[in-house]
């Protein structure tokens, strides 16, 4: 009978047991697995251990749900020069898989399509090779995939016109051939699709133009032909196709008006028939918008002489045909010559590797000879709504300038990248040093009127916590903004933690509390409402967004700069923020931003610099919450810090990030209780 109790037990213990213990050792093998194969040499994931909780915080880029399950992956820019594994099929709660600015090499796993639940897949910025695995369509969930500036080769799978959630789409910069899939037409929630810098031929599908989210094509730089659907004039700006010589239409000014040449290509009858520059259409039907001369089943079928006649016609109309595209080819090779290096002699696009090179060198890798001449929200003759003109005569920097404190974007001033954008080191004419911050246009909002008001916003913050914006400039030519700082010379609060004993750089408890404070007030600044500034939720704070100055007086960076980014780029960010557990918990249920979700966020960089810690483990949290000092504060104060100070600042972290937002102070109060 004793026996029996002791079995039913462990049953009853296993059945009610944590997800992480009943789970926990399947998701550790593949991330096991994961580590081996992304970073063979175990130089950046050595966190990753198999005596590890995965949802302890201490694995670097893993973030868990409420059910103990891998649910975020956030490992851009870590240096991965591994292989995508097909293990991480074996994570099945997986939403976010961010693995992008890597030198990861290989294909794509077809296996990547058993992850159902994934939101988000970036894959882009690596050297992936291969074609797209047709499977991706089945991943019902998706709604972010970004595969580009990569060395993709293959065509456009059709499957992916069956993800029904997907709102960005983005393939620029690979090799891909082929047509554009004629489905993608079909994708109810697409705002942005951008197949540039590849090999795609054939028509542009007429049923893109009647996706009614659709915000941004960029077609640019493939040898795409004929009539261009007018529909498309609606997006304004947002559709780009610049260097495919051969396409035509009556709604685009840079495009020449089509020809009956043209239109009998668009509209021919024989789907194995030959495009403009003898491409066969047998591999582009779903996107040629075929018009069948027949009535239902009965074609017409005409007489020998006009049979005659038409050959005639197709012989006078080839031979013309390659004479122009003869003319039109070494036109086009001289003007490339001209151009300069950056671009194939031999070809119209830029390869992969190019387009990395150019980024290092140009800051956007989307560079391209044409942009819209629509965008140039500060030109001359502009209407700059909102804008005085002292404004911009103080703030308004010019190319030339921007150019000239980078050394045109040395690549020895690159001071670090992002999904959107590139910040350079540079100094002014009159010798002050400054960060030079490259925003490329597709990640602005679409309409200048929204961007305006965003930049003027940026130039009314004023405080001595934030860090000061000197200056702005807008280049149409090479698609850009740039926002001009301040230089911080002592880099951010990020560097500051995880310190080995006897580092330097560890911070003394009079400087950690003195950041705090600073801190503080930097938001407290945001989110008041005065005269010469509107009440701002930051919206991203986190402890690489403190910059420290030479005094290490800390300084809030990034403040107000959502305003000038696409919705699509903000999420983008926010995603990397929460696995970094910065994101209030209220924000997965109210997809809103508060005041209170900056006091969350607060709170959580107060117990980072408290521990010295980049992660908040749940036992030095209630280590925080007992004040039992020796479970959480940073070993590397040896004890010299303030314990009634401690206990303060502790309770008001706690305070800070309690898990509902009417509970939480707001930052005046908090101010008041750092000056008792």
């Amino acid at each position: 009978m004793g026996g029996c109790a002791s079995l039913f037990s462990l049953v009853l213990l296993f059945a009610f047991a944590s997800p992480q213990l009943v789970f926990g050792n399947v998701e550790l093998g593949v991330l096991m697995e994961m580590k081996a194969s992304l970073d063979p040499e175990n130089r950046f994931l050595s966190s990753w251990n198999s005596e590890g909780d995965p949802c302890s915080g201490s694995f670097e880029g893993i973030a868990c749900n409420d059910h103990g399950k891998v649910a975020n992956i956030s490992l851009q820019g870590k240096g991965l020069y591994g292989r995508v594994p097909p293990a991480v099929a074996g994570l099945k709660s997986l939403s976010g898989l961010y693995l992008h600015y890597n030198s990861l090499s290989g294909e794509i796993p077809k296996e990547i399509s058993f992850l159902t639940e994934l939101y988000d897949l970036y894959l882009n910025d690596n050297n992936l090779s291969g074609s797209i695995p047709p499977e991706i369509g089945d991943m019902a969930s998706l709604q972010v995939l970004q595969l580009c500036s990569n060395q993709l080769t293959g065509s456009i799978p059709a499957q992916l016109g069956s993800l029904k959630k997907l709102s960005i789409l983005s393939l620029q910069s690979n090799r891909l051939s082929g047509a554009i899939p004629v489905n993608l037409g079909e994708l109810q929630n697409l705002t942005r699709l951008d197949l540039s810098f590849n090999r795609l031929s054939g028509l542009i599908p007429a049923k893109l133009a009647d996706v009614p989210q659709l915000q941004v094509l960029d077609v640019r730089n493939n040898t795409l032909w004929g009539n261009v659907p007018p529909a498309l004039k609606k997006l304004n700006g947002g559709f780009q196709y610049g260097n495919n010589s051969d396409l035509c239409g009556v709604a685009f000014p840079s495009l020449r008006t089509c020809t009956a040449t043209d239109q009998l290509n668009s509209e021919r009858s024989e789907p194995l028939g030959a495009g403009p520059n003898g491409t066969s259409t047998k591999d582009i039907p779903e996107s040629a918008n075929f018009q069948m001369h027949c009535n239902q089943t009965n074609c017409s079928n005409p007489s020998k002489p006009s049979r005659v006649a038409v050959a005639v016609g197709v012989i006078v109309i080839t031979v013309a045909l390659i004479v122009t595209g003869l003319l039109t080819f070494s036109w086009y090779r001289r003007r490339k010559q001209k151009i300069g290096s950056a671009f194939d002699t031999s070809d119209s696009r830029l390869s992969t590797d190019q387009a990395k090179d150019v980024y290092r060198k140009s800051v956007s890798p989307l560079i391209s000879l044409e942009y819209s001449n629509g965008w140039d929200p500060l030109a001359d003759g502009h209407n700059v709504s909102g804008f005085s003109q002292e404004v911009l005569q103080s703030f308004r920097f010019n190319l030339e300038e921007v150019e000239s404190a980078t050394q045109h974007f040395s690549e020895v001033n690159l001071l670090g990248k992002s999904n959107f954008s590139a910040i350079y080191k540079g100094i002014l004419r009159d010798g002050s040093v400054v960060a030079i911050k490259s925003i490329n246009k597709t990640s602005c909002k679409t309409e200048e009127g929204d961007f305006l008001k965003g930049l003027n916003i940026l130039t009314s913050l004023r405080h001595e916590n934030l860090v000061g914006l000197r200056g702005f400039c807008c280049s149409r030519d090479r698609g850009e903004c740039f926002l001009i700082y301040e230089f911080v010379p002592n880099g951010n609060l990020l560097q500051y933690l995880d310190l080995k004993d006897g580092n330097d750089r560890v911070l003394a408890w009079s400087t950690r509390v003195s950041i705090i404070h600073g801190i503080a007030k930097g938001i407290e600044y945001l989110h008041s409402n005065k005269p010469t500034k509107p009440a701002l939720v930051h919206q991203n704070i986190s402890a690489d967004k403190v910059l420290i100055d030479q005094g290490f007086k800390p300084l809030l960076s990034d403040s107000g700069l959502h305003k000038l980014l696409a919705d699509d780029i903000v999420f983008s960010v926010l995603k990397a923020c929460a696995a970094m557990g910065y994101l209030a918990p209220e924000y997965t249920t109210t997809g809103r931003f508060t005041e209170k979700s900056d006091v969350y966020a607060f709170g959580v960089i107060v117990l980072q610099i408290l521990s010295g810690r980049r992660m908040i483990s749940q036992s030095m949290r209630a280590g925080a919450e007992s004040c039992r000092f020796e479970e959480f504060m940073d070993k590397n104060l040896n004890g010299k810090f303030s314990e009634a100070e401690a206990a303060k600042i502790t309770r008001i972290a706690l305070d800070c990030t309690h898990e509902s937002p009417n509970y939480r102070p707001n930052m005046e109060m908090v101010i008041q209780e750092l000056s008792k």
